[in-house]
């Protein structure tokens, strides 16, 4: 039997988007007309979940599930969330991608005092910006997102587009035992310096999944979310073709993804189209591919015996822009920042600090790094940002960048270690610009941008929104182990 069953198929009469364009700019606190307020409720508290079919695991839950419930609004619409925490420690919520009010992104100590354990905390923000985006905690996130705490949260285009279903795939990683309880070694060590908490059991929506039913000649609008700690995904759906629609929530120019590969690293979204072009009765396997060697069957495809129509229909893919500010490349200041620590860090180091010096550019970066790596040998840390660790339990940080407000800034990175990371920016969304020095074909809109070891990339925006933000790597371990800073837009 399905753990994913098909609702009742209706023709929704939306109106097909026009190819984006250039949006007008709105403030941060300007909502669109025909303003509506969505109250929530949402209590963070221990409970049990059904994530394997031979028992319960104990874990945290948002409304007593995992993920959370979907929290669903329209663009412009104002959204109210009254938080309750019955945990047995502090905790927040992150607003994941939404350009909210600083006193509104849910930082401990940065942005606000953390919800002690039976208090309450209100947010309450303008949803500027329509996309795929979702909730998490951002104290001891590397923990308290582990147990279960995360949750989608979708704002409708006001003019999205037209597809037969509308599907959240929320992909989650567990790490459990043989009994299925969850294993308590948070933060470990060899977690921090490698490559994060890789579980052992893929889940989507919280359980792990079996079918996915699906008629031939349907079109499926696919919003998928990386909530896992460390796992990176890269599906290949079995001679489908999916096209990409908007990463991070932010729309992109429709097009294939590369290989036929959808990859998301942590924290990360990615919105499909899907023609279902397969023949009734058959079924496909969706396959995640991105660890050599440890590639897997995700989830399958069924195709109902009847079909939904005979072909697929010929319908509008390109979502509308959301009203984000155009970077002036020509005007913008330019910014470096290296990431650099972990294990091999030293060594990768070496070669960008010999291969900086050869074409007497960067000397000084490399010198930073390897004294970087002599600090985590005899201090602690794991990871640096232009040589700085952070301490995960005070977020409240002196700034490594001031960026002038209204301005345009590129933010020049550089992956100095051996190991992938995705990088989260609060409170603004960038365009990626080059990678490598190559321009990216695209020029998408991100909020979290995967790089990968040794890769630099270019990332420009407007600094349209005060105050101090977050700027760290979304594997929750490494951001623990020290990747993790603060830009202040002033």
């Amino acid at each position: 039997m399905s753990r994913f069953p098909a609702p009742t198929l209706t023709r929704r009469a939306f109106l097909a988007s026009a190819a984006a364009t250039t949006a007008a700019m709105l403030p941060l606190s300007t909502a669109l007309p025909g303003i509506a307020t969505r109250e929530i409720s949402l209590r963070a508290a221990q409970g049990r979940v059904r994530l394997v079919p031979h028992g319960e695991t104990a874990a945290w839950l948002y409304n007593d599930s995992v993920p959370g419930p979907e929290i669903r609004l329209r663009q412009g619409d104002r959204l109210r969330v009254a938080v309750d925490n019955a945990l047995p420690a502090e905790t927040t919520i992150h607003w994941h991608g939404v350009r909210v009010p600083n006193a509104m992104d849910g930082v401990p100590h940065l942005t606000q005092k953390p919800i002690g354990s039976g208090e309450s905390f209100v947010y309450e923000f303008e949803a500027v910006d329509a996309g795929t985006f979702w909730y998490h905690p951002h104290q001891r996130s590397f923990e308290q997102v582990a147990r279960g705490l995360y949750g989608p949260l979708i704002i409708e285009e006001r003019e999205p587009v037209r597809v037969d279903r509308d599907v959240t795939w929320m992909l989650g990683d567990w790490r459990l035992t043989k009994s299925g309880a969850l294993s308590e070694d948070f933060g470990n060590r060899h977690d921090i310096q490698h490559n994060g908490r890789v579980g052992n059991t893929v889940t989507i929506n919280g359980r792990v999944p079996g079918d996915f039913a699906v008629r031939r000649g349907e079109r499926i609008r696919l919003r998928l979310i990386n909530a896992a700690n460390a796992r990176i995904f890269s599906l290949d759906f079995a001679g489908h073709e999916p096209i990409v629609i908007a990463l991070d929530g932010q729309p992109v120019t429709p097009h294939a993804p590369d290989r036929g590969l959808v990859t998301l690293g942590p924290a990360m979204r990615v919105d499909l189209i899907i023609d279902m072009k397969g023949s009734a009765g058959s079924r496909a396997t969706v396959t995640d591919r991105f660890y050599r060697g440890l590639e897997f069957g995700l989830v399958d495809l069924v195709y109902d015996a009847t079909p939904f129509r005979d072909r697929a229909p010929d319908w509008p893919l390109a979502l509308p822009a959301n009203p984000i500010p155009e970077p002036d490349l020509r005007t913008a200041s330019r910014n470096e920042v290296v990431f650099n620590g972990g294990m091999m860090g030293e060594m990768v180091a070496q070669e960008m600090g010999e291969s900086m010096g050869a074409t007497g550019g960067m000397m000084d970066h490399g010198n930073m790094m390897a004294g970087g790596m002599m600090q985590m040998a005899s201090a602690g840390p794991a990871w640096f940002i232009n040589g700085v660790a952070a301490d995960e339990a005070s977020h409240a940080m002196k700034p490594i960048l001031t960026l002038a407000k209204d301005r345009s800034h590129v933010i020049a990175m550089t992956n100095a270690t051996a190991w992938h990371h995705p990088i989260h920016l609060h409170g603004h969304s960038f365009r990626v610009i080059s990678r490598n020095g190559q321009p990216t074909r695209h020029r998408e809109w991100q909020d979290t941008v995967l790089f990968s070891p040794r890769e630099k990339v270019e990332i420009a925006f407007v600094a349209d929104n005060p105050g101090d933000w977050m700027f760290h790597c979304h594997v929750l371990e490494h951001q623990a182990g020290g990747m993790m800073a603060v830009f202040r837009v002033a």
